[in-house]
């Protein structure tokens, strides 16, 4: 079964206002990124970026529909973003999620490199953990990163061995955050939610800095 005209429409519509909000974010820097929404879970499909498009601007030609094998559904000379293959791993791993956002911001590189050693970066008791539904008191969460693997298909199964329902998101070292969530609000309230997080931490470790600085040369 393909998915209907207003599917489509539908999807295209909400990566609109996804891709628009980031982008006044400077979230896409370099035309870098990418979005997707599920449109149906049996065969999989979901509507992606193309590649290589200025995603501070809407076009007629923005977005395809892919299949579970990230390859477009209809014809078209429009490329899906090379790392669609990452988008259809988060689907098949969680068919619940509706929704996949990766962008790339100086946080979140910083985050992934200064922590990519333990292959993880963890924080603990953040009101904005609420954000991405964790509601037990003083809360930790771990997320995964991974090497920054040029093969897409590497990148994509490192990816699938560590991601987990209950942390949505996971780094790439030096490259970005993919984040997920059961439709597009709840994909953008993570996405939001890990940013806050990563940008508090690499700030509070400059302050500590700073302050340990003072300190010793007082």
């Amino acid at each position: 079964m393909t998915a209907t005209l207003e599917q489509r429409l539908d999807a295209f519509r909400r990566l609109d206002d996804a891709k628009l909000t980031f982008a006044r974010r400077d979230w896409f820097p370099g035309t870098s990124g990418n979005l997707s929404i599920k449109i149906q879970n049996d065969p999989l499909q979901f509507a992606v970026t193309a590649s290589g498009k200025d995603k501070t601007k809407l076009s007629p030609e923005d977005y395809l529909v892919v299949d579970q094998d990230s390859r477009p559904v209809d014809v078209t000379t429009l490329k899906p973003s090379a790392e669609t293959l990452i988008h259809a791993v988060v689907y098949k791993s969680f068919p619940k999620a509706g929704a996949c956002f990766h962008v790339h911001t100086v946080w979140n590189n910083l985050i992934s490199e200064l922590y990519f050693g333990q292959r993880a970066f963890s924080i603990q008791g953040q009101e904005l953990i609420k954000g991405l539904g964790i509601w037990e008191e003083n809360a930790r969460i771990t997320v995964p990163i991974v090497e920054n693997f040029a093969d897409i298909p590497t990148l994509a199964a490192a990816i699938e061995k560590v991601i987990t329902p209950e942390v949505p998101g996971v780094l790439i070292r030096n490259h970005g955050i993919y984040t997920w969530g059961g439709n597009d609000f709840e994909a953008k309230r993570h996405l939001e939610a890990f940013e806050f997080l990563f940008e508090y931490h690499a700030r509070w470790l400059q302050l500590r800095q700073a302050v340990v600085s003072t300190t010793t040369t007082n």
